[in-house]
């Protein structure tokens, strides 16, 4: 039987680092793509691209192992990064990195590394995949605190076709040993933080440059001005730093955003009670179901609202096939619009759509 190939996308970091050398040790022919989706430098004027292709050349050097490189700014920009901007003039928080999967790893890329002739993909997601009977579905990974099944909750089923994910089985702190013990340039090298085509660099600074800011009043709940904003867009639900609001010191005395007024440019704040962020329901729209939609028109599940979350006990009524009322076991705090709620059972991610209103 002859050997499989697989594409790799290879970020330069050391996830998708270790995810090509498993691959290569389960004797694929394994072979590393690079993704260039943003063109700019970043603060300091340097393109951190280039940095992480030059890591990604070392890995696969050491691995022996063919590499390539693709440009896929333009697909980003026209798929993602509009997207992205819509939704912050619409006074919403999107959630970028969850469309840049959908649209553009587990789409355009998909398609190039076919063109490479791969048998198949794979990525450096913590996160697992079967395929039985030609049904794919999406599993939660050992390592729980980094599983990122949350940012696939959009994959459909032919996406989720012919993909691997090497490290499903494996913790973070072990990644790090295999790059270490195998001297993989990247075994050392900081995770990336922030949204994926800003990166590490002020947020503030980098949605002026495409979007201009107006200022405005911020007010109590009660009416009365307690300060100015510089912008609704730099604002999200439940935010307590960077209000300049003043106030006390301890957790009961803070203020927080609890509600943006878009058409009077006026951001609402409350100061230590959180019962206006608290809701018992959200109408979520562009459901994607894993594997497929269920029959039941009402089920009971866990659902997150935000990456970091824990997962909390629902019940989905279905409305048509894309849109569904999410109703919480208990209240739940700043679920925002823009971001996506994601379903689980105990196993699998069932797919999510994007939060279109929370219900008080």
């Amino acid at each position: 039987m002859p050997e499989k190939s697989v594409v790799v996308g290879m970020s330069g970091g050391v996830d998708s680092s270790v995810a090509a050398l498993l691959l290569k040790e389960q004797g694929y022919r394994v072979i590393g793509l690079f993704m260039r989706n943003w063109e700019e430098a970043g603060e300091n004027g340097v393109c951190t691209a280039d940095d992480d292709f030059e890591d990604v050349k070392r890995v696969c050097g050491l691995l022996e192992i063919p590499y390539y490189t693709v440009n896929f700014a333009r697909e980003y920009m026209d798929r993602v990064f509009s997207y992205f901007l819509a939704e912050y003039r619409a006074g919403r928080t999107p959630n970028p990195d969850v469309l840049c999967n959908r649209e553009i790893k587990f789409g355009p890329f998909k398609e190039y590394a076919k063109k490479l002739g791969a048998d198949y993909i794979a990525t450096g997601h913590y996160c697992g995949v079967s395929h039985e009977g030609g049904v794919h579905r999406l599993l939660k990974a050992k390592d729980r605190g980094k599983d990122q099944t949350y940012f696939l909750n959009q994959l459909s089923q032919a996406q989720l076709e012919d993909v691997l994910f090497p490290l499903a089985d494996l913790e973070k702190r072990e990644v790090r040993a295999i790059a270490e013990k195998y001297g993989l340039a990247t075994a050392k090298k900081r995770d990336s933080t922030g949204i994926c085509f800003i990166g590490e660099r002020n947020f503030r600074k980098f949605l002026q440059e495409y979007l201009p800011a107006q200022r405005g009043k911020i007010l109590s709940l009660s009416g009365e001005e307690v300060g100015e904003h510089i912008g609704l867009m730099y604002y999200t639900l439940g935010q307590r730093r960077g209000l300049d609001l003043g106030g006390k010191k301890g957790e009961d005395g803070r203020w927080f955003v609890v509600k943006k007024d878009l058409e009077h440019n006026i951001l609402y704040v409350s100061h230590g009670d959180e019962t206006p962020l608290l809701s018992r329901s959200c109408l979520v729209s562009g459901m994607n179901y894993i594997p497929t939609m269920p029959e039941d028109e009402v089920f009971d599940c866990t659902a997150k609202f935000r990456y970091r979350q824990e997962e909390q006990r629902v019940r989905v009524h279905r409305i048509g096939g894309k849109k569904a009322e999410i109703f919480f076991e208990e209240p739940q705090r700043a679920v925002t619009e823009g971001q996506f709620a994601v379903l689980y059972d105990e196993k699998q991610c069932l797919g999510g759509g994007v939060i279109e209103r929370a219900t008080p």
